[in-house]
């Protein structure tokens, strides 16, 4: 019965709905009820596997041995904790090599480049050069030369396929059985080919096809299967796009100019640390004078500061005198403390960039005095081995030429593709394919073999014909690509210019500074010296009592802060020096660097050799065509010495000119040293922290 509305109305089931509801029911007994979590008998409530997220932070199952300068490092030494076991004395020389040593990792504080010490320290190791740099761009397998050449490689292809057929067929049943109902067939194909290109667009290929088939075609068949061999050779020349030398090796060329750009990359990291190494070198130098300065204020101050409270007890002084004195002694060790932990500041930055532990018990402390003497570069000497020998304009004309080979290309491009083919194929039929003894058999008699058929010679074929593919109509993308190449190439050289530009306004500013840096010494010292005066005679006038304790602090303060700024820029004029040397590309020879590959298996020269005397025995026929043109004219000593040989002129009576001169870049003399009068005082240095 069904209740709707108050009223009673009665429900027929009929037997398919009886048959239903009761399939209901029974899978409802089955199922049971389904509870709100699933019961496990083995359960054991651990939960070992439960994850409740998808992302946290994991640590990489990787056993890294930290080096021994990380793993022996020593607690730092501090103003609080000044101890250590000895001072360490180390020439430039010595700090620049310790610091080639132990650089795999090219270092750099950021005195070159716009980055800070704690930059160095942190995000910038991750994309840091290092000596590995330079050979993992000459490997790389998708830009690399090897890459380039491996267009260049024999290709060997090979490929084998079985195939059965089973078909109906739509044929005429009154054909008397001539053609079969259902086709049936096995067929098995064997491909091989060996294809080469070579560096004029030429490509050669070998080829055999073997094929076996075996079918019920019908009516005029002599044997049930066959076998087809064939060895053909095919040549491909192209006539336009792709001929010549010169585009078919332009990839290759462009991947090395690729290499010697990863080379300049590497050369001014190498610099730029060389050029930090040194830096620091002279400014921790400058802090040891300025420590030296501090501690020598610092003392006067306090024999001042003893004078002044034996005259306040004598009633002779009054207790502010006192006072003030008393205040620049401790002024003046608080300049103490400053310029020591400037010191160690320095000390733990030249430390990073030698690659050395932070902290061993020794204190570095330079053992080379900064250059005294003045230091003339000639002008157009140096500003044409800036122009000549700048990493930065080397890099920048490596691209000049990368663009222009890309625009040869791009032009080559609008070319049509027009290659000449031809094809010459030997060939065999048989019922079998090869056998161990020629038994003379010619198909399609039963027995004869493909490859005896083959190399009778007796069927041949020949094909030759030009295959033309034009751009297409109006070749929009291929003049688009030739108007961006010739933009880049304004663009890089454009870039050039301005480079040039700067890299002269960059050295004039160096020599300047140089000059100003010496001119600024020479003041410094002689008010080093007459501050000296000043001191001795105002302490001398205040023990007599004919002036006042202010002179005398003023006159401290004055001296200490003429050998403060001394120093100062007697390191900053040495630095000024390497900064000449940096600017006009001789950083490195300067310092005694020179870069070179590392050491070939033996193989790599044996081989090397074979070539040379290979090249030696030939002769090229047209060396245009055999070779692209010319984009590297060798190292710095080859084109110095083909300047050398193209600036001499013979003369008439077989002579040289005799104002002929070299380009080939040289350093300036040394000039004589210049000693200051009078001589420059040498203050012994701290060597341990009870001098502080």
């Amino acid at each position: 019965m069904l209740l709707l509305q108050g009223k009673t109305v009665p429900l027929t089931v009929n037997h398919q709905s009886r048959s239903t509801i009761l399939l209901l029911l029974a899978i409802s007994i089955l199922t049971g009820c389904t509870a709100s979590q699933t019961s496990y008998l083995r359960e054991r409530g651990e939960l070992a596997h439960y994850v409740d997220s998808e992302l946290e932070i994991e640590y990489p199952d990787l056993a890294h041995q930290p080096i021994t300068e990380v793993a022996r490092t020593r607690a730092p030494i501090s103003l609080s904790k000044p101890d250590f076991d000895k001072p360490w004395e180390l020439s430039l020389q010595e700090v620049v090599q310790t610091a080639l040593k132990n650089s795999k990792v090219i270092r750099n504080l950021g005195s070159v480049t716009p980055f800070g010490f704690a930059d160095g320290l942190s995000g910038r190791t991750a994309g840091a050069a290092t000596v590995y740099d330079p050979a993992i761009f000459e490997t790389d397998p998708q830009s690399g030369v090897q890459a380039a050449l491996s267009a260049f490689d024999a290709q060997f292809t090979t490929s084998m396929f079985w195939q059965k057929t089973d078909r109906p067929q739509n044929v005429n049943t009154s054909d008397f059985g001539f053609s079969p109902f259902d086709f049936k067939q096995d067929l098995g194909t064997i491909d091989v080919a060996l294809t080469k290109r070579a560096a004029t667009g030429t490509q050669f290929t070998l080829r055999n096809q073997t094929i076996y088939d075996a079918n019920n075609r019908g009516f005029g068949r002599a044997l049930p299967s066959d076998w087809f061999t064939a060895i053909e050779g095919e040549i491909t020349q192209p006539l336009l796009r792709g001929n010549g030398t010169m585009v078919n090796r332009i990839p290759v060329m462009i991947s090395r100019i690729n290499t010697d750009v990863s080379l300049t990359i590497f050369e001014t990291s190498v610099r730029n640390m060389v050029m930090d190494v040194e830096n620091t070198y002279w400014d921790l130098y400058t802090a040891y004078r300025n420590l030296e300065a501090s501690r020598i204020a610092r003392d006067s101050a306090q024999v001042t500061w003893k004078i002044a409270y034996e005259k306040f007890v004598g009633g002779i002084e009054t207790a502010q005198a006192e006072a003030q004195s008393q205040e620049q002694y401790f002024f003046f060790q608080a300049q103490v403390e400053t310029a020591w932990n400037d010191l160690m500041r320095a000390e733990q930055s030249l430390r990073w960039l030698m690659g050395l532990s932070a902290s061993d018990g020794r204190v570095i402390r330079p053992s080379q005095e900064p250059t005294q003497a003045k230091v003339v570069f000639d002008w157009q000497e140096s500003h044409e081995e800036a122009l000549l020998r700048s990493v930065e304009l080397r890099q920048q004309k490596w691209a000049i030429k990368r663009r222009q080979l890309e625009l040869k290309l791009a032009r080559h491009n609008t070319l049509p593709q027009v290659n000449l083919v031809a094809l010459y194929r030997w060939l065999g039929y048989g019922d079998e394919l090869i056998s161990a003894e020629p038994n003379g058999l010619k198909f399609v008699a039963p027995g004869s073999t493909a490859w005896e058929g083959l190399t009778d010679g007796n069927h041949q074929e020949l094909r030759i014909g030009i295959d033309i593919r034009p751009p297409r109509i109006g070749a929009r993308q291929e003049l688009a690509a030739v108007r961006n190449a010739q933009l880049n190439l304004k663009r890089d050289m454009v870039r050039l210019d301005d480079m040039e530009l700067n890299t002269s306004h960059l050295l004039a500013t160096a020599m300047k500074n140089l000059d100003y840096n010496h001119r600024q010494a020479q003041l410094h010292y002689n008010r080093w010296a007459i501050s000296q005066k000043e001191v001795d005679s105002a302490v001398a006038l205040y023990k007599g009592g004919k002036t006042t304790l202010d002179q005398v602090l003023q006159a401290q303060r004055r001296h200490a802060q003429a050998q403060t700024d001394y120093y100062r820029v007697l390191g900053a004029y040495t630095k000024a020096i390497a900064d000449v040397h940096f600017r006009k590309g001789t950083l490195l020879e300067y310092n005694d660097i020179h870069l070179s590959e590392g050491a070939w298996p033996g193989k790599a020269y044996a081989d090397a050799m074979d070539r040379a005397r290979q090249r030696d025995a030939s002769r090229y026929l047209d060396y245009g065509f055999t070779r692209p043109g010319v984009i590297s004219r060798g190292t710095l000593e080859t084109l110095a010495t083909q300047d050398l040989a193209d600036a001499v002129e013979p003369e008439a009576d077989g002579g040289s000119k005799d104002e002929a001169k070299s380009d080939k870049p040289t350093l300036p003399a040394t000039p004589p040293m210049l000693d200051f009068s009078p001589a420059v005082p040498t203050p012994a240095k701290p060597t341990s922290d009870s001098d502080i």
